[in-house]
């Protein structure tokens, strides 16, 4: 595995960015993979080197780079599950970063993919969790024509009341989106999954969703409490099957 921590210039700054790929049999299909609200850590590295291993050019930047890098946003993570004072400062980082930002900081991460050999030409995939689902979204229909498959794992924020309600775009996206929820998630409500499905379908979107049973949010996620492992395999079955699906047929 090839692995680099680089700094991408955005309109707002630099964007430290952890790229990885497979040391042989490139170029490889590119990928994008958004961060959840607690930032950048081992721990998502780590999954990023697991959809690298898998065939795949993986870019993950970091969208606190306004407030700053890893382990220095201004919130202690080792305190955020058992302090509700570390908690608060991490969901204001998290509420202060909005969808634009994120459609602004994806032109120049679509640029480095398009500029490195080790990343093949044609559409790339994203993946997002928690937070990160509403960007993925946004960021699909910001690019139709550069994101062929689009997945989300317990997005939030993917249908609300404001006017960027990143739902309201999704007849925009022209790639496949497969959306995952888990069945108990006190940050996504009811009346989101229920509604979901029909405003997909009445967009036009090539989607599918899935509600996990007998999970809550984090499941994929290998250090949270939440964890479920047979969920979390299934989450990667899922994803590997739509980047395969869409983005293998387009190596050049």
């Amino acid at each position: 595995m090839r692995e680099v921590e680089i700094g991408i210039e955005t309109a707002d700054g630099t964007m430290d960015t952890f790229i990885c790929h497979p040391e042989e049999g490139g170029p490889f299909p590119a990928v994008i993979m958004y961060m959840d609200a607690p930032g950048i850590r081992e721990e998502l590295r780590d999954m990023a080197r697991r959809i690298g291993t898998a065939g795949y050019f993986v870019l993950l930047p970091n969208l606190y780079y306004r407030t700053g890098r890893e382990g220095n946003y201004g919130f202690d993570l080792n305190r955020i599950r058992s302090d509700d004072g570390e908690l608060a400062k991490m969901f204001d980082i998290m509420h202060a970063l909005t969808n634009a930002h994120v459609v602004s900081d994806t032109g120049p991460l679509l640029d480095v993919a398009r500029g490195d050999n080790q990343a093949a030409a044609g559409p790339l995939g994203c993946v997002g969790y928690c937070m990160s689902g509403r960007f993925v979204i946004s960021a699909a229909a910001a690019y139709p024509d550069d994101f062929a498959a689009i997945a989300s794992f317990y997005g939030v924020g993917i249908v609300t009341d404001a006017e960027d309600s990143p739902h309201l775009l999704a007849e925009k996206i022209t790639g496949e989106v497969y959306l995952a929820f888990a069945s108990q998630d006190p940050h996504v409500p009811q009346s989101v999954l229920d509604t979901l499905p029909g405003t997909m379908s009445a967009a036009g979107t090539n989607h599918r969703i899935e509600i996990y049973p007998d999970t809550g949010h984090g499941f994929a996620f290998p250090q949270r409490a939440a964890y479920d492992k047979a969920a979390a395999e299934r989450h990667w079955e899922r994803m590997l099957a739509l980047f395969a699906r869409r983005l293998r047929v387009h190596r050049s």
